[in-house]
């Protein structure tokens, strides 16, 4: 019986401990907020509407804090994407790093 306890006590942590794995931290959604503001000014790379939707699905957990400093890397990201001499590297961003949050949470957490 003691055995059959420690057993589900076990896989009760195992369970917790891999869904906390599956989790988007506070750095990945603050790249997200920097990749929407960059969508948004280098219009036609990637759709807004994936990120919109990312961000929106994400937000709720957050600390008011945390979506300070996203709405300061959205525009940021905004005002950066701006520059013609840095549109390429910015480009390049949103069809590489960016990709990652565009299929929604759970594509985040696998890469």
């Amino acid at each position: 019986m003691k055995f059959a306890i420690f057993a589900l006590a076990t896989a009760v942590l195992a369970a917790g401990a891999a869904s906390a794995s599956d989790k988007v931290t506070d750095v990945e959604f603050l790249k997200a907020n920097r990749c929407k503001g960059l969508a948004t000014t280098l219009t036609g790379v990637v759709d807004t509407n994936s990120l919109d939707s990312f961000i929106k699905a994400e937000r709720g957990s957050r600390a008011p804090y945390v979506m300070e400093r996203a709405a300061e890397e959205f525009a940021k990201a905004k005002k950066e994407a701006k520059g013609e001499d840095r549109k390429e590297r910015l480009t390049a961003e949103l069809t590489g790093g960016c990709q990652a949050y565009l299929g929604g949470a759970s594509s985040v957490a696998k890469q």
